[in-house]
């Protein structure tokens, strides 16, 4: 599978002088550094199609300019900057005046400068050593002037050009960066000495904006930069604004950034350099001109790629004809014991699983053999429960005798700690030479599995005993996949949520071979799978572009991701790194790249799960919108219906009904005698009065308005009208009747093609009312505001699904993998 994209065939990408980019950086690496100064950074502008650099000149330190060479430059003023590789925020210690433009005055400054700003960035350092680079730590006082000053080349003479406006807002930053996880990543929004501060306080997606390169060109992500606040500014959609910049000019921009950053980037083969950071902070505008004010660009050399997994062999993993197991213990409960149990329990026949264990021929009316040699035929899936310390030698053997074709390694102590990752290391490199063979060799799942579910591959490979997780084995439809970094994520969802039941429950645990990425190249083709539920901690290097450019196919397919992202703060991605070996990236990348291939990304465990029930229920429902219709008998229900319909993540409306459904609503008020104590309207509050009759015939009534997409309905438990419980003396009450929600409502969603969802808010008594429409398939909350929420999460997901399905894997970009 290649990770290398085309760049796509309607980008207004300028002509852009790779050539003359690749000259800057080898003249900077011979001279031993891996940077532009920032009047290199503006010959890279130049060479990028940019109009507009501003015309610079060095003042290098130890020279002697004349009158002519400090007047060189046109206007009444000029910008004097200090040149050094230490100092990146030139204005806060001094390194950045505006003077008039006479040789007194430049000299003047210049030779202030040089002296003054040393002080002042030694001074900062002292004041807080975080912010010291590698080359000044341990050094005070004049030792650490004398350094900075000996690291200082110069100073740059740069035309003024003064701004259009010095407003807020009017300045941008437009950069790209290379991420371990995404690979080339475009961001901008607002510029200036405030940009971090403007993204740490503006509401999501309004300061800044990101995307992958590889996933986007220059059309595209101006219409995810659109939303910005910034965009409003320049554009001049804010009160007292003007425009001060084109549409094109910033499309070209953010095409010229994308290609040079697709170019230069380590998923492009014959790419000379990486750029790992190009930023311009800021663009000022002019008369229509962009101009860039300051710039700064890091590079390096491209890395080695690891060798692409074979993981059309998962089928193999999941669907196994014969599994063979090491570390079954003949005389305890031992985990490779419970797995052997827990894989019986599940219906895989006993004749086509072997045991690899010498002393004894049978076990649990299971074959034994007593070592790899000495297996009658090559296993689908070996599956490993032996000691860590056991594992490279036991990967080694099975690699070199071509014992499997799929591994499943159980054992922890593979890269989660210190200790563990020269053993993991070893466990790596003998599976990466594998992969280099014609056949691929084994793939490998772990370590640290805590295991797999697969219905369809009769199989439970989970060390936990079935008293303390159940299982469900009868044959049924099942959509869905649940993919999880961490086993203990996945089976703690299934104890609490039971309903959920996917068809494949996958533990990849630490990603040593397999990765999330390959688990999504497997799933997105699998003709059964219309939803793919992940829990992510970290992506393996530059896996994160390769599960979203498969999610971006999954999604085309027309199915359902849903992904929890953990380590999104600086607490959190220490954590996961001790947890499943994971290293957490930049969350915010992640949840851009997710959104934009189609995902839907969850904030919180609990939505999560609502997430992943709704999409296995609603999958087959037709989203035409987002109007939502809400209905109950309790008003605060109503309300609270209403107060969660719109957020950061997403944005319904009330829907405004047709004359005719607000008729059949007054009829079916009159018919139940209510007309004089409810009104026709959304939210709509029909009365603890309201029987389950009436509830049925709303829905009804309600979905199947063309202005309606979605209803969200109250059942009201405890309303002396409904049947709700499941036994009461009088049986009064009882929802086992006839014509009950309970027995009347699933059939009618179910005939429905636009998603209902019920909700039951009540205490334990109510627990069977819930258990009984669940099981027949409807869409059940504890409380209206999370069922609005996660329901407008879910709607908004799919809307956007289907403008990818629509206008995603355009000619020349995102091919699909074959089907293999």
């Amino acid at each position: 599978m290649s990770l290398s994209t085309p760049p796509p065939e309607n980008t207004k990408t300028p002509p852009i002088d790779f050539e003359a980019i690749t000259r800057l950086f080898a003249a900077a690496e011979a001279a031993g550094r891996y940077f532009l100064f920032e009047y290199e950074v503006y010959d890279l502008l130049r060479a990028s199609g940019a109009e507009t650099p501003p015309a610079t000149r060095l003042l290098p330190k130890g020279s002697r300019p004349s009158d002519a060479d400090l007047t060189a430059l046109p206007g009444d003023r000029v910008v004097l900057k200090i040149v050094s590789p230490a100092i990146v925020h030139k204005s806060d210690v001094g390194g950045v005046r505006i003077v008039p433009n006479t040789p007194e005055k430049v000299r003047s400054a210049w030779r202030r400068m040089m002296s003054e700003v040393p002080e002042a960035y030694a001074a900062v350092m002292e004041r807080n050593p975080t912010l010291a680079v590698a080359d000044y730590l341990g050094l005070e006082g004049e030792r650490l002037r004398q350094a900075v000053s000996r690291d200082i080349k110069g100073v740059l003479m740069a035309r003024f050009m003064p701004p259009d406006s010095e407003a807020f807002g009017n300045e941008m930053i437009v950069g790209i960066r290379f991420t371990r996880e995404f690979g080339m990543i475009i961001s901008a929004g607002l510029g200036g000495t405030d940009t971090e501060l403007y993204a740490e306080r503006f509401r999501k997606g309004q300061a800044v904006v990101a995307a992958a390169t590889a996933l986007t060109d220059g059309e595209a992500f101006f219409d995810l930069f659109r939303g910005t606040i910034s965009y409003r500014k320049l554009a001049g959609l804010t009160r007292g604004q003007r425009r001060i910049v084109t549409d094109e000019q910033l499309v070209e921009c953010f095409a010229a950034f994308i290609a040079m950053a697709n170019h230069y980037s380590p998923v492009n083969p014959t790419a000379p350099y990486v750029i790992d950071t190009l930023e311009i902070n800021p663009f000022a505008f002019t008369d229509y001109l962009m101009v860039p004010l300051d710039g700064l660009c890091r590079f390096s050399r491209p890395g080695t790629r690891s060798v692409p997994r074979p993981y059309w062999k998962i089928r193999r993993l999941l669907r196994p004809g014969i599994i063979a197991l090491i570390g079954v213990s003949a005389s305890r409960v031992n985990f490779g014991r419970i797995i052997l149990n827990n894989i019986l329990a599940a219906g895989f026949p006993a004749d086509r699983i072997r045991i690899i264990r010498p002393g004894i021929t049978v076990l649990e009316g299971v074959r034994c053999v007593p070592d790899i040699g000495a297996l009658d035929v090559k296993p689908d899936l070996l599956v490993i429960a032996v000691g860590s310390d056991q594992v490279p030698d036991l990967v080694d053997l099975i690699i070199e005798r071509d014992a499997a074709h799929t591994v499943m390694l159980i054992p922890g102590g593979l890269g989660e700690t210190r200790e563990s990752v020269q053993r993991a290391e070893q466990v790596t490199a003998a599976v990466q030479r594998a992969h280099r063979s014609p056949s691929g060799g084994p793939i490998f799942l772990g370590g640290n599995c805590l295991g797999v579910v697969s219905h369809p591959g009769r199989y439970d490979t989970l060390f936990i005993p079935d008293a303390k997780l159940s299982r469900r084995w009868e044959v049924r439809k099942r959509n869905a996949a649940f993919v999880s970094q961490s086993g203990a994520f996945m089976i703690t969802r299934l104890s609490k949520r039971p309903e959920l039941d996917p068809a494949y429950m996958i533990s990849v645990g630490n990603q040593n071979d397999l990765t999330l990425g390959d688990m999504m190249h497997y799933l997105k083709t699998d003709p059964d799978i219309d939803v793919i539920a992940v829990y992510a901690e970290g992506f393996k290097d530059l896996d994160g572009l390769d599960f979203t450019r498969a999610l971006r196919e999954a999604v085309a397919s027309g199915k359902d991701v849903i992904l929890y992202k953990a380590g999104r703060t600086p607490e959190g991605k220490s954590a996961t790194s001790g947890h499943t070996a994971s290293l957490a990236g930049d969350y915010m990348v992640c949840e851009s790249c997710i959104r934009q291939a189609g995902g839907i990304p969850a904030q919180t465990f609990p939505q999560f799960e609502d997430l992943l029930m709704l999409a296995q229920r609603l999958h087959g429902k037709r989203i035409n919108g987002n109007r939502l219709a809400a209905l109950s008998g309790a008003g605060f229900e109503a309300v609270g219906m209403a107060d969660n319909i719109q957020s950061d993540d997403y944005a319904m409306t009330l829907a405004r009904f047709t004359p005719v459904t607000v008729d059949r609503m007054a009829a079916l008020l009159t018919a139940k005698g209510l007309d004089r104590l409810v009104e026709v309207g959304n939210p709509m509050d029909i009365n603890p009065g309201a029987d389950d009759e009436a509830h049925i015939l709303a829905v009804r009534h309600l979905a199947e308005d063309p202005n309606v997409d979605a209803v969200v309905v109250g059942l009201d438990p405890l309303s002396p009208a409904m049947r709700t419980l499941a036994t009461c003396e009088s049986g009064r009450y009882n929802f086992d009747a006839p014509g009950s929600i309970a027995f009347e409502l699933p059939r009618q969603v179910d005939a429905l093609d636009k998603p209902v969802v019920g909700v039951v808010d009540a205490g334990r008594l109510y627990d069977p009312l819930v258990d009984a429409l669940v099981e027949k398939g409807m869409a059940v909350f504890r409380s209206s505001d999370r069922a609005v929420r996660a329901l407008a999460l879910y709607i908004e997901g799919r809307l956007t699904a289907e403008r990818i399905r629509h206008g995603a894997l355009r000619p020349g970009r995102d091919k699909p993998d074959p089907v293999i």
